[in-house]
């Protein structure tokens, strides 16, 4: 993710430079290609997002593995890692493919209409409406699509058919209050958001330090903190993708197979059902 970050930082500035004739100066004939940059930041989020799906799917697998054979997942070099990386980048990478192109394409959407609104001071009532409808939508592609890759690391299904498939498990088990109350990745994002905070003011520094704003100083300044910001918070999410990863995985897999878990983690199986038991008392029946 580093070097995707680098390697599309650099193609993203030298495009925008190149097609809008700017100099040395940073002075520039005309204004970028909205359809341009809407390509490029759709490249970057998509395969951010393929990356971060492939390390889910890769967790999912292996957690799923610990949970039904414990043996083939022992280790940080055990089958159960190796072949569900495996999986993850052969048959299940069309349905990794896809759940993330609809995420970045509303990812990039968002991004353009929050520059729209900040170049023109305000932007605007539909502007604001735009920016938070597609935030919403996102929220709620992001939300599906955590609980659909759990399937298909686990079972390799389709990603249509993974995600009616979770779903229509928590409804049977009557547990959609508990996947809702879960507070693992609303702590998760505000880290992601804390360290693209830290890395977008690094960025400006930099910027600043080194003379590298040009033209209208508000906007390039910026330019270099949302750069900043939105590198260090997609870093940050992906590696936390580990931890969210494993705990949307061990709630699967306890609603679909309890009994394999107090056969193969007895110990764990009796922690994890008194604590259930005690946080959600009419929703957890086991």
């Amino acid at each position: 993710m580093i070097g995707w970050s680098a390697w599309w930082l650099v193609s993203f500035v030298s495009t925008v430079y190149v097609t809008s004739g700017c100099d040395g100066e940073g002075n520039c004939q005309s204004e970028p290609s909205g359809f341009l940059i809407f390509a490029l930041l759709l490249s970057y989020h998509w395969t951010f997002q393929v990356i971060k799906n492939v390390v889910h799917v890769t967790v999912a697998g292996t957690v799923g593995t610990w949970w039904f054979v414990p043996t083939e997942a022992s280790s940080c070099c055990s089958r159960g890692v190796r072949d569900s990386y495996i999986r993850a980048v052969t048959t299940s990478f069309g349905s990794i493919c896809m759940g993330s192109l609809l995420v970045a394409i509303v990812e990039a959407s968002k991004n353009m209409v929050r520059h729209l609104r900040e170049s023109e001071d305000g932007g605007g009532i539909f502007l604001c409406l735009a920016e938070c409808l597609l935030r919403c939508l996102q929220d709620i592609l992001e939300y599906f699509n955590q609980w659909a890759f759990v399937f298909v690391g686990l079972y390799g299904y389709t990603f249509l058919e993974s995600g009616r498939n979770v779903i229509n498990l928590f409804k049977t088990r009557g547990w959609t209050t508990i996947i809702t109350d879960t507070l693992a990745q609303g702590v998760l994002s505000m880290l992601s958001a804390a360290v693209g905070l830290i890395t977008g003011l690094v960025a400006l520094g930099i910027a600043h330090a080194e003379g590298m704003v040009f033209g209208d100083e508000l906007g390039a300044s910026a330019a270099a903190f949302f750069l900043g910001f939105i590198i260090g918070a997609v870093i940050t999410s992906t590696l936390m993708t580990l931890v969210s990863s494993a705990v949307n995985t061990v709630i699967v897999c306890y609603a679909e197979a309890p009994a394999e878990f107090q056969t193969n983690h007895p110990k764990l199986s009796d922690d994890m059902r008194s604590t259930w038991r005690q946080a959600w008392p009419l929703e957890f029946s086991y």
